[in-house]
């Protein structure tokens, strides 16, 4: 997979979620992903979101995958400091 097909899932799984996605040999991801649809959650839920919206390919085409996973209001204020 390529990073923007992996962005591209992701925003469809995660609505108004603003998705970056990097890679340096196509099996090895980086992704942030803000989301609304985080807020109250705990991380490793929040990880489990992003692993549901990429499905089978977890494991697959994408072997290893880091994930940033604020939420809008968090990520406002890591911006701003």
């Amino acid at each position: 997979m390529s990073p923007d097909q992996i962005t591209r899932e992701i925003e469809a799984a995660l609505p108004g979620a603003q998705v970056r996605v990097a890679s340096d040999d196509g099996v090895h991801f980086s992704a942030l992903v803000v989301a609304p649809q985080f807020e109250g959650l705990r991380p490793l839920a929040r990880h489990q979101l992003v692993y549901r919206a990429l499905g089978g390919a977890m494991g697959g085409a994408i072997h290893a995958l880091s994930l940033d996973t604020p939420t809008p209001e968090e990520w406002a204020r890591r911006s701003a400091g």
